[in-house]
């Protein structure tokens, strides 16, 4: 999809929507007495500093990282701002950050990665030939991860969430249209994104199937490790095939965006005008000023 407008990225949190474009990062969350609090930051990629983290399939694997750490911070925010933790007030700390960061990827290797390489052993009876037994793998790995997307969406809270995760999309959608942010125009818009997160995950889990097939079948370790190393290789050509597909007008590429477009009526919810609200406030302060 060609955007007359620069990207701008978003994400849904708790009662409230984080955007990030044009060197800011701005979480707008609503608060229980019904006023919105917005949080706008500066925000740097080390990719700016090392240019060559900009290339082709290096820059997916930071572009994940990084949209990792400040989806975290705006979450924490936006729990405090909306009342979920209402006893903790002070700033986040790094070492407070950096043990959220490392319990969330040990979950995700435990739930995605280890998990599914241990079950398929179980198939040993079936077949030896390693090349089936890593496309086994891969298989029950998205089984696990649709599984999962499903059985949150069924949860009452999450699903608010996911209204806000629709207005994200809508509020973009608008923006790349280049009409004016007000609720009526969000409102028409589609709440299915090309380049939503969880796309953006569908797909690796898909490449992470043919990239593992040709690793072999050794011990239970090291084929964890093997898969631990490689994430950022395929983080990186999942990056590359999302941001193609997301500017392509071919039809045969979009067919193939439909899958990821599918998945996101788990992740997306149709929001009511003030979580659109929410999101426009968010987006309208990383907009630049001449905008």
């Amino acid at each position: 999809m060609e955007n007359e407008k620069p990207v701008v990225g978003g994400q849904a949190v708790i009662e409230g929507v984080m955007m990030r474009g044009f060197g800011k990062v701005a979480t707008a969350v609503r608060e229980p007495g019904g006023e919105i609090d917005l949080e706008v930051k500066p925000v740097n990629s080390i990719s700016d500093r090392f240019p060559i983290l900009k290339l082709p399939f290096i820059r997916g694997s930071i572009v994940l990282f990084e949209s990792l750490i400040l989806g975290i911070k705006s979450l924490m925010y936006s729990a405090k701002i909306a009342g979920v933790d209402e006893e903790e007030e002070e700033e986040i700390s790094d070492k407070e950050l950096t043990a959220s960061i490392i319990l969330a990827l040990i979950i995700a290797c435990g739930l995605f990665i280890a998990i599914p390489t241990f079950a398929v052993k179980f198939l040993h009876t079936l077949t030896e030939d390693p090349f089936m037994l890593n496309l086994a793998e891969g298989f029950l790995r998205l089984i696990i991860f649709l599984a999962y997307i499903f059985a949150i969406s069924r949860m009452k809270d999450i699903q608010r969430v996911f209204q806000y995760h629709g207005a994200e999309h809508k509020t973009i959608f608008c923006y790349e249209a280049d009409e004016p942010l007000t609720v009526e125009n969000v409102r028409k818009f589609p709440r299915l994104h090309p380049r939503c997160g969880t796309a953006f995950l569908l797909i690796v889990m898909l490449v992470s199937i043919f990239v593992f097939a040709f690793l072999g079948w050794p011990d239970l370790l090291t084929r964890i490790l093997s898969r631990i190393v490689l994430l950022p290789v395929v983080a990186g050509i999942s990056y590359e095939i999302i941001r193609f597909s997301g500017r392509s007008k071919n039809s045969i590429v979009r067919l193939a965006t439909l899958p990821g477009l599918w998945l996101q009526y788990l992740t997306t919810r149709e929001p009511d005008d003030s979580m659109i609200e929410v999101a426009i406030a968010s987006l309208e302060a990383v907009k630049p000023a001449d905008e």
